[in-house]
């Protein structure tokens, strides 16, 4: 599994992955995703494609220190998104074991994300993975923190 810059090559395979039915309130589309992040460029967003193999399995998108705002020099984890077909193969684990490393090689000592509470949530998931709850609510997400320990 690795990432993946898109490209005008790869775009429309990856815009075409799709989470469950159930999990569409979690998690924006990638088509949404780039829209967002091409409208929000002060953000600093940075995306990839998750591959395996030859083959577009997810979408990553990080808020990558962006210079102003709430998470300012920070870095956000906005989107993580595993294709339907692809689910726990552990893929996404892989995926946030990629980012979180990039994250950290950039001298970050934790990464953020948020999700939105309800049946289903990816809570376990994140929480399996060492992320924690900050106490702060952000547009009506629960934020949480992976912290890096020292090297």
């Amino acid at each position: 599994m690795h990432l993946r810059e898109i490209t005008d090559d790869n775009r429309d395979a990856v815009r075409a992955l799709r989470v469950r039915r159930d999990q569409k309130q979690f998690v924006a589309s990638v088509s949404k995703s780039l829209k967002e992040a091409a409208k929000k460029a002060e953000a600093n967003p940075w995306y990839r494609a998750v591959y395996r193999g030859d083959e577009p399995v997810g979408f990553v998108m990080l808020s990558w220190r962006p210079p102003a705002g709430p998470y300012q020099g920070r870095h956000f984890l906005w989107r993580l998104l595993v294709d339907k077909r692809y689910q726990r193969r552990g893929i996404g684990r892989e995926a946030l074991m990629q980012i979180a490393a990039l994250v950290r090689a950039d001298g970050a000592t934790e990464l953020l994300t948020s999700y939105e509470p309800g049946d289903g949530e990816p809570w376990p998931f994140y929480q399996k993975f060492g992320f924690e709850p900050t106490g702060e609510i952000d547009d009506g997400e629960i934020v949480l923190r992976l912290t890096f320990p020292a090297r």
